[in-house]
């Protein structure tokens, strides 16, 4: 994740020690970090997102975690000291038994947020997300109204998500926003920060499409797209820190965000963008998210590396706890992860910002390329930007 509004406006924020190596708890280095795990506690989905990483439907899957498979696990994660556990899905709320296993977790010392597409957060279970000391609640929108709905597969998702949001809010329960950039819904953005405002919701995150499940490139913005997209975010967030109104804004699963943000800032300020590199620096970008920072547990209990590389399995849960699983870098993948700057390729390999992007997003380029260590397809850096073309010449000079 990028903090926007940490890095382009100064303002502190929550993650700071996780994400930037300040404030209480931060380790030495962003390697040391223990990871968020994202746990997909059930495929089920009660709607048919267009970009659905897990390919979910609304029907029943075999093989998912017990409700004591599921303790044990939880207990083997707090153990293992992870800074939080991320409650995922399909959706996750249509398993019955979603919300005792947060609260469980919760009395293990667990940070517990949960990710949903929030048309089933009634009073009641709003009520009970405040009451089991839920960190945060991340709801998917996609758009306004009708866009919404067509990305969500199903009319009235949009009214479902706004009174999930306002349910949450009405209990004081921290409530925030998700959305994944595409072509379907780019034209909306100065409608998603007006909706923002107007709801008052604290925190949102702009995803960048990774290509999975039914994520596929036919939907990725074009360069100028994202950059035209990365612009208005930062406007919209610059307006927000002016005018002194307190928003979260985050961009996720594109680290060249990072690079872009950096550029923008030299034209503005270079001291000031001096020091966010060396923010930027410390957190690395790709280079400590996916097996190191980030892991995912699906609902087979399989661990990946991140939520999205499905097709990367690093043991499972069931014959194996995942404390033991991440801490085994006898695991050729793992390992590779661990130390993936010497292993990039192409443009990420040369990149004058591989410190601060990392190569960004890994199972892009395996799904484009075949090869996670090839160049992510999804930059939109130019040669120039990044510095390709005089290195590739200097190569050859050699």
């Amino acid at each position: 994740m990028v903090n926007i509004t940490k890095l382009y406006c100064g303002e502190d924020q929550p993650a700071d020690a996780l994400r930037y190596g300040h404030g209480h708890g931060a380790t030495k280095t962003a390697a040391e970090r223990k990871p968020i795990v994202v746990w997909n506690v059930t495929r089920t989905c009660n709607l048919r997102c267009v970009h659905c990483y897990s390919d979910s439907f609304a029907q029943k899957y075999p093989g998912e975690l017990t409700h004591e498979q599921a303790l044990a696990n939880i207990d083997d994660i707090a153990a293992f000291k992870a800074p939080a556990l991320l409650f995922s899905g399909g959706e996750p709320l249509v398993r019955p038994d979603t919300l005792d296993l947060m609260e469980y977790a919760t009395t293990k010392g667990l940070r517990v947020t949960l990710s949903t597409n929030g048309t089933l957060i009634d009073e009641t279970a709003a009520a009970r997300l405040k009451q089991i000391g839920t960190t945060y609640v991340g709801i998917s929108l996609d758009g306004i109204g009708e866009t919404n709905d067509l990305f969500r597969g199903k009319k009235g998702a949009f009214d479902g998500a706004v009174r999930g949001m306002r349910n949450c809010r009405a209990v004081g329960q921290k409530v925030g926003l998700r959305l994944t950039l595409t072509r379907r819904n780019c034209m909306d953005l100065h409608d998603i920060f007006d909706f923002i405002e107007a709801e008052g919701i604290q925190r949102a995150c702009f995803y960048h499409l990774v290509y999975s499940g039914r994520g596929n490139a036919a939907d990725e913005l074009t360069p100028g797209e994202v950059r035209r997209a990365m612009d208005i975010i930062l406007e919209r967030v610059r307006s927000y820190h002016d005018r002194g109104v307190a928003k979260e804004i985050l961009t996720v699963d594109h680290h060249a965000d990072n690079a872009y943000l950096y550029l923008k800032l030299r034209e503005q300020n270079p001291a000031r963008a001096a020091a966010v590199y060396e923010l930027m620096k410390w957190n690395g970008g790709g280079a400590n998210s996916s097996g190191i920072g980030i892991a995912n547990i699906d609902t087979q209990g399989n661990v990946h590396p991140d939520q999205f590389w499905q097709a990367a399995t690093l043991g499972n849960v069931k014959q194996r706890p995942f404390s033991q699983i991440w801490s085994d870098n006898s695991i050729p993948l793992l390992a590779q992860l661990r130390n993936r700057l010497p292993l990039l390729k192409g443009r990420c390999g040369s990149c004058r910002f591989k410190e601060i992007c990392g190569g960004s997003f890994r199972v892009r380029a395996l799904q484009v390329h075949g090869d996670p260590w090839a160049e992510d397809p999804a930059c939109y850096l130019s040669d120039d930007e990044i510095g390709y073309r005089q290195a590739e010449t200097l190569a050859q000079a050699m």
